[in-house]
């Protein structure tokens, strides 16, 4: 018997709305090149555990790339790192300036817990990069 929604179970529905929803590769930075343009452009703002770093760039949309150092912990840290951040680039994605690359790089040891811990990231995130687009010299 076919299943409602055009063929599709209602588990298979909600796996294609999340991946409607994801961190599209467009919104990434990829190369070291790219990642090495952000860091040249020698713009960077700092708080709560948090570095962001960012270049104008000519694609019109906000583009992200994260670097969490083995300093930060092992990989299970790191990784966790990587999922919160990108979650929150995700998030607020149409808060933050766009036509701007933005490289992230975490200094704290510890991630926040909760659902308060991952407001404390989306808001310092949109708060670095506002500060930082904001100053005066920086060009778009």
């Amino acid at each position: 018997m076919p299943a409602a929604h055009g063929g599709r179970t209602s588990n298979e529905s909600s796996l294609v709305m999340a991946a409607d929803q994801a961190f599209p590769p467009a919104a990434r930075l990829h190369t070291p090149l790219d990642f090495e343009r952000v860091y040249g452009y020698r713009r960077s703002a700092a708080g709560d555990g948090l570095v962001l770093h960012a270049c104008p760039n000519e694609s019109g949309d906000a583009r992200l790339g994260v670097s969490v150092s083995r300093r930060i912990g092992g990989a299970v840290v790191r990784n966790r790192w990587k999922r919160r951040l990108r979650e929150a680039f995700r998030r607020m994605r149409c808060q933050l300036p766009q036509g701007n690359d933005f490289v992230v790089v975490v200094r704290a040891r510890q991630v926040p817990g909760g659902a308060a811990g991952a407001r404390r990231v989306e808001q310092t995130l949109v708060a670095l990069a506002t500060r930082l687009v904001g100053r005066s010299g920086y060009r778009h």
